[in-house]
């Protein structure tokens, strides 16, 4: 059990108190105290969490550069399966963030993100062993996507965590640093798979290579069809860093006792965290086998029924749990009487929905849009696709993007503590509008057009605008949470909205790909400008109009 800190008046032996000290007293809002200790602390834990949240969405997305090469090396898989196990590990990452909200409050944050970064090398050695041989099962893999979902939960915990460890007056940045930075791990998994493929740095751990049955590439250039690739590395890379951060975690961090009043032992509160996790997973599980095509489920359901369901399903089973972890969560749920819990999900999803989504579905959008050459009729009208062979290489140019998204999040926090989170909502809204609306339109041209890749410039231009203005708008509208909620509903509502955001990930490959199996891939990008249009109008009415619930917060 870790030793206990009390905070108060200075001793000489303050600063030579353990760091994994559980802390009982935890004033933020004194001035005094934040200068005198609290900072200090904060810090460090923030500083431990951006890693281990980044390593958290790199295992989570992974499958949306993975597929992309499966594809290449000719695993026995169509588009539409590949499209599948990205959508997989997003329905599950976004299920999981749930019950992942609650965490901190119910098993404390050390605990929480101790384990939660430990559970992230199943999967990830998992994919290191199953891409080994392309005759792997597709259920296989379908399992590996499903169990990558835990890196999507972190994310809620990991912010609900940092949020009670600062003053409502930095929340916007601190919390832009740690979801911004951790968002690295898109841009990170997206440079860093393709090249550690092209490598054998595992020797006979990572078995033997596969040829590629179609050119491909990376950062640094272009990998020809027959080149050597271990695909494999893209999932053991990992556990190179998750080993370290598991210790960095466990002896860096800390449980704050205010915030979880009834604080657990190690293994209790392990054993919360793991009980909840089954929870988000047997809905995720029931949800998909009611939504997949035979023979992995039963396709009966589509997916605008099916998400609410598997929503609900998890906070029902949530509130059969007995005890004291029954009582505390009913006192959370009082957030879904508040308005507002309800108008900034509906505004993260513009936000991260958009960022996670398009990071997800992007690289093997890029490789099938513009990978496919329109062959003309003497009527100027498209009677099939054929292979392109001057197509861009997603693996090349799908993290710049996401990137740019990361890159930007601290400045929305930033600028949201300045002038107001809601204003910057607002703005980045009717960009959003515009570029999704250009860019259906440039789908109309390159999807009827011999030689799509004259547009991909203009494409990949547009989705940075896209992926820029949903980074700054996830600084935003973190920093109106905070300052609406109070302390004790703040890092639910943070975990709630990040969940519900967090679908964009299933829906964007599912939408996308739907679209372009119908041959209207603008449609999906059209639809997407009406979502932001509406969302326009609830910001503006919610917090800009002149009797404004709250005003710009």
């Amino acid at each position: 059990m870790a030793n206990t800190k009390k905070w108060g008046a200075e001793t000489p032996q303050e600063g030579k108190q353990s760091a994994n000290a559980d802390i009982e007293q935890w004033d933020v809002e004194n001035p005094e105290f934040w200068e005198r200790e609290g900072k200090r602390v904060a810090t460090r834990n923030l500083w431990i969490s951006i890693p281990a949240l980044l390593m958290g969405f790199a295992v989570w997305l992974m499958w949306g550069i993975l597929t992309v090469q499966m594809h290449n090396l000719g695993f026995p898989f169509s588009e539409t399966e590949l499209f599948a196990l990205t959508a997989i590990a997003g329905l599950t990452g976004a299920t999981l963030r749930i019950p992942a909200s609650f965490f901190i409050r119910i098993a404390g944050g050390r605990y929480t993100i101790f384990l939660t970064t430990t559970m992230l090398m199943i999967p990830a050695l998992g994919a290191g062993l199953a891409l080994q041989n392309p005759e792997t099962p597709l259920w296989v893999f379908q399992l590996l996507a499903f169990l990558s979902g835990i890196g999507g939960g972190n994310f809620a915990c990991s912010m609900s965590n940092i949020s009670t460890f600062y003053p409502k007056k930095q929340q916007g940045l601190a919390l832009g640093l740690n979801a911004g930075l951790g968002n690295f791990g898109v841009t990170t998994m997206q440079i860093l798979i393709p090249a550690v493929m092209t490598v054998g740095i595992f020797g006979a751990l990572a078995g033997e290579p596969m040829l590629l049955e179609r050119s491909s590439g990376t950062l640094i250039g272009r990998i020809e069809a027959g080149t050597p690739t271990w695909i494999q590395n893209g999932g053991l890379i990992w556990l190179l860093f998750l080993i370290p951060l598991a210790f960095a975690t466990w002896f860096g961090m800390n449980n704050l006792k205010p915030i979880t009043p009834k604080l657990p032992s190690a293994s209790a509160a392990f054993g919360k965290i793991i009980g909840l996790y089954g929870i988000g997973f047997i809905a995720s599980a029931i949800g998909l086998y009611l939504y997949l095509p035979a023979p992995t489920g039963l396709g009966v359901l589509n997916v605008w029924i099916m998400m609410p369901l598997v929503i609900g399903l998890t906070l029902g089973l949530m509130l059969l749990i007995p005890g004291d972890i029954n009582s505390n969560l009913k006192r959370q749920y009082r957030i879904f009487n508040d308005r507002h819990t309800w108008s900034m999900t509906i505004l993260y999803i513009l936000t991260f929905g958009s960022f996670i989504g398009f990071s997800m579905a992007l690289p093997l959008s890029i490789t099938v849009i513009f990978g496919q050459s329109a062959v003309l009729g003497p009527d100027g009208q498209v009677i099939e696709h054929v292979a392109n062979p001057n197509a861009p290489s997603a693996l090349t140019y799908a993290w710049i993007g996401p990137f740019v998204g990361a890159l930007i999040r601290p400045v929305g926090g930033w600028l949201s503590d300045k002038v107001g989170g809601s204003i910057v909502t607002q703005v980045i809204a009717v960009v959003m509008v515009i570029a999704s609306a250009a860019v259906g339109y440039l789908l109309t041209l390159a999807y009827a057009s011999p030689s799509p890749e004259d547009y991909f410039l203009a494409f990949i231009l547009l989705f940075m605008v896209i992926f820029a203005a949903a980074g700054i708008g996830n600084g935003s509208t973190f920093r109106t949470i905070g300052v609406i909620f109070n302390q004790e509903q703040k890092g639910p509502v943070l975990g709630w909205t990040s969940a519900v955001g967090a679908y964009g990930s299933f829906v964007a490959p599912l939408v996308i790909g739907d679209q372009i199996r119908a041959g209207t891939p603008e449609l999906a990008f059209y639809g997407f400008a009406v979502f932001y249009a509406l969302c326009l109008i609830l910001n503006w009415w919610f917090y800009l109009r002149r009797n404004a619930y709250v005003k710009n917060p």
